[in-house]
């Protein structure tokens, strides 16, 4: 690092701070405004920031893992992702908007009633505000430690300091200028940090050991430059070779299960957690449904690709890594190939992947823990400005618990997968909830419990092992919260009919609570919406694909996909404009 790179990264500091004492007022004057925005953001800038948010640190390290480990078609691990956040888009987007309360956890209590309501509501809060959300900033400051430390090869406490001062002032600013401040930051963050990624991503293709596309793809063999993985028959082979190789039953597992079946932190089946939050904070329906279609486009189609070129690019750079090591190809690539200048960006734009996370992450766990816990069961008569100053406390208390936890993940760091597998079954009650009166609190909270004691008896009595768990797991979950469903005590027609006035989701679903408010007019048009959907998951995967083969010299091939994509996108378009959104949420 020269002296012109400090001065980069030390601007891009101040830059965010200043952005952050700039909001400070506006946050201060109710919750409303700090966690939500006044519900008043635009949808390119609630959608950007959530982008941003998923843009973490470690992000371009772990594409960068697995395309070493299994190519271009290891993204398959995350790309599955794609038909949850399309259904997200088109059937939750608006809900969630229209739903008018203050964080997801919160709706419990708006769907749900009595003492059952009431406990889930103040679990959830406490689970996900400080336990969950102290665990993610904690691997997101342990995965930037790791960058810093194969970057400058310095010791872990000397990283852990530069860590916590970037930790702090993120804290900081988010204490201060709450949503307004995250979002604002979030955007110019996620602009540097694209920019950033892509310039490395062009030096490292330049480069003679490479000789750029052509060059790369001629040094490198065929399985990695494979966009699906081997299914079924041939995928021993495959898997010896290197690529993505997956059974039948693993790939239905992953396409056709995980992505509804499994609830996973940021990324709930129907919404959920930061990415509800900014689709509540969004001006209305209208800018709600468009910032998570922008999200889901840019998350996939957008962000990749520079990050998977410079790891194919490490393959043949640093083919001595060690198959633990081969995610820090990326870091020790912009160590040795950045001019000066660059250098400095570059370390900048992984500082701001890492501040758009930490900032999220801070004030959505905040929001839990003030306004799930805090106003609803120890002070529901507290002043606004008294819940202004408790959340910027707070704010700076869960900094430092997840500074405690960082340095603990060592020797916890298995009980991140425990997590992910443990949740299988839950999504499907997250998704139902909205379309059928009589799922009640109960069922959420058997939703919650049988994975865990499911995922137990499997992994200690049988040889099971994941994707293939999901199939067990999420059926068992299903069984058990229909039947406790079945079992237990609706919940109280005054709640579900506020509900539904609130809400009209429509459908057959709520037709016993339609009939008991029939001068309520329910969402009509499911047909349209599956179709708009489909539409969307062919727009990305085509978008996604057709990018990648043209960036790789399959212009022919990418030319099409990119027609079919544009086709869809079409479809969307012609299908709004047709109905009209008004028309589409009512």
């Amino acid at each position: 690092m020269q002296f012109i790179d400090w001065i980069i990264v030390g601007l891009y500091f101040l830059f965010s701070a200043g952005i952050g004492i700039y909001f400070t007022k506006r946050a201060g004057s109710n919750i409303q405004e700090f966690f939500l925005s006044g519900r008043n953001l635009p949808w390119w800038l609630a959608g950007t920031s959530m982008v941003a948010t998923t843009f973490a640190a470690d992000t371009p390290l772990a594409v960068t893992e697995l395309v070493a480990k299994n190519g271009i078609a290891g993204n398959w691990f995350w790309w599955n992702f794609v038909f949850g956040g399309m259904l997200t888009v088109f059937f939750f987007a608006r809900l969630w908007r229209r739903a008018g309360i203050m964080t997801d956890v919160e709706f419990v209590e708006l769907r749900y009633s009595g003492k059952p309501a009431a406990f889930l509501r103040g679990f959830r809060s406490l689970y996900l505000g400080i336990f969950m959300n102290c665990f993610i900033m904690g691997w997101v400051n342990l995965a930037m430690t790791a960058i810093l430390e194969g970057m400058f090869g310095i010791p872990r406490d000397e990283v852990m300091l530069y860590v916590a001062l970037a930790l702090i002032l993120t804290a900081m600013y988010s204490a201060l200028s709450g949503m307004w401040g995250v979002a604002v930051t979030d955007a110019f963050q996620f602009v540097l940090a694209m920019v950033g990624t892509t310039v490395l991503a062009i030096v490292v293709l330049d480069l003679p050991q490479i000789g750029g596309i052509s060059g790369l793809t001629s040094k490198l063999p065929e399985w990695t430059l494979r966009f699906t993985p081997v299914v079924g028959e041939g995928a021993a082979d495959a898997s010896a070779g290197g690529a993505l190789a997956l059974t039948v039953a693993a790939f239905l597992a992953f396409v056709g299960v995980q992505w509804w079946a499994s609830w996973y932190p940021g990324a709930e089946p129907g919404g959920g957690g930061y990415v509800a939050q900014r689709m509540m904070s969004a001006k209305d329906e209208k800018h709600s449904l468009f910032a998570t279609l922008w999200f889901t486009i840019a998350h996939y189609c957008i962000r990749p690709w520079p990050w998977i070129l410079v790891g194919l690019a490490t393959l043949v750079l640093y083919p001595e890594l060690s198959p633990a090591d081969k995610k820090l190809g990326y870091v020790y690539a912009m160590r040795d190939y950045l001019p000066a200048g660059l250098k400095g960006m570059l370390v900048a734009s992984f500082f701001a992947a890492y501040m758009s996370t930490i900032a999220t992450q801070l004030n959505w766990g905040t929001s839990y823990v003030i306004n799930d816990f805090y106003k609803r069961f120890v002070h529901r008569s507290a002043e606004e400005k008294k819940l202004v100053l408790v959340s910027r406390v707070t704010t700076i208390l869960l900094m430092v618990l997840s500074l405690i936890i960082t340095g603990m993940l060592e020797t916890i760091s298995g009980a991140w997968a425990f997590i992910i597998e443990a949740g299988a079954g839950l999504g499907l009650v997250l998704i139902v909830r909205w379309f059928w009166w009589r799922v009640n609190a109960w069922s959420e909270i058997a939703a919650m419990v049988t994975p865990l004691l499911a995922y137990a008896y499997i992994s200690t009595s049988t040889s099971i092992q994941f994707p293939e768990t999901l199939f067990y797991i999420v059926g068992i979950t299903t069984l058990a919260w229909l039947a406790i469903t079945l079992l237990t005590k609706p919940t109280e027609v005054e709640t579900l009919k506020t509900f539904y006035r609130r809400v009209h989701p429509g459908g057959v679903g709520w037709k016993p609570i339609a009939e008991l408010a029939p001068d309520v007019r329910g969402d009509s048009g499911y047909l349209s919406l599956f179709m708009n959907w489909g539409a969307g998951v062919i727009l990305v995967y085509c978008m996604l694909f057709g990018v990648g083969k043209f960036i790789l010299g399959e212009t022919g091939i990418g030319v099409a996909f990119l027609a079919v994509g544009l086709a869809a996108a079409g479809v969307i378009y012609r299908d709004l404009s047709k109905r009209g959104f008004e028309k589409l949420v009512q």
